[in-house]
């Protein structure tokens, strides 16, 4: 194949569609009920155009992850110049890195993209639901001490918040006191704008927490859904999120939109896969 140049001229400013751009950096599923096809299909459902940089490669089914092969760094480094060099987008969400590079190269595409971190979210994938990890130790720190200086929005779970600020538990009553902790931790590499928002899937009552940057403290008040289509969850939560925080939402609304939107699609989700399968991320034009 004879290869094209991506970069344009000097001449030539990047493209603004009409159509709002939003970009996705995370891992393929082949299930596509997370990853970049469930994130892809959020971004249609809320009438946003997706482009993805794909960072892993996955061997898995609704029935768990077998293995992870990592894109090369520097194919990660190239797809989003050249994705840069071509349009910007209006927001980026972040989802599995795998490797320590992968961090590097994106914390360093964010530092020279001039997308505003305000609409940057990272839901960070440290693990699968099955205990695999997904991001190196070395990785982790890196998103601690360099990406984290880059977006305005971080969607942990618990489990994810008890790594990302060295717990080793969380409960509903420390959550508020961890989320404090990892917008601590994102000051110190130099962002003060973080907001938190902690995903409470595995409460009791699956109430989601948002820390302001001003520490203005809001539980969301969540619904439980009885379904067993819940792979994937956190990643169209990220990427509702980053589709809201697009449409012009204030942080609280657009937590609120992105928290009603998952549980819509749950409640319309159908069976997909003997596993945990996806929830309908396009029930809006489901004609079931």
């Amino acid at each position: 194949m004879k290869e094209a140049a991506c970069k344009p001229s000097n001449s030539q400013p990047n493209s603004v569609p009409e159509t709002p751009i939003a970009l996705t950096i995370a891992g393929f599923d082949p299930s596509s009920s997370a990853g970049i096809t469930a994130d892809l299909k959020v971004f249609a459902a809320h009438g946003i155009y997706g482009m993805a940089c794909i960072t892993a490669l996955t061997v898995q089914s609704t029935l768990g992850v077998q293995r992870v092969e990592a894109v090369a760094p520097a194919t990660i480094r190239e797809t989003l110049d050249c994705l840069r060099d071509d349009v910007l987008p209006m927001g980026v969400k972040i989802g599995m890195l795998a490797t320590s590079e992968a961090v590097g190269e994106v914390a360093n595409f964010l530092s020279q993209s001039g997308i505003h971190r305000s609409r940057v979210v990272l839901d960070p994938v440290l693990r699968s639901s099955s205990g695999r990890e997904l991001l190196s130790p070395a990785g982790i720190e890196r998103l601690r001490s360099e990406l984290l200086a880059f977006v305005g929005w971080v969607t942990p779970n618990l489990d994810e918040l008890a790594v990302l600020t060295g717990n080793e538990t969380l409960n509903r009553e420390s959550i508020p006191s961890a989320a404090a902790k990892l917008q601590g931790i994102a000051a110190a590499a130099g962002n003060s704008e973080l907001h938190v928002l902690v995903t409470g899937g595995h409460l009791e009552r699956p109430d989601d927490f948002l820390l302001s940057p001003d520490g203005q403290a809001t539980w969301l008040e969540g619904e439980h859904v009885d379904t067993e289509a819940t792979h994937g969850t956190g990643c169209a939560l990220s990427s509702a999120l980053l589709c809201q925080l697009i449409a012009g939402k204030n942080p609280l609304a657009a937590a609120e939109g992105a928290k009603a939107y998952v549980t819509a699609a749950l409640k319309a989700a159908y069976k997909v896969g003997r596993g945990r399968g996806p929830m309908d991320h396009l029930y809006k034009w489901a004609s079931r």
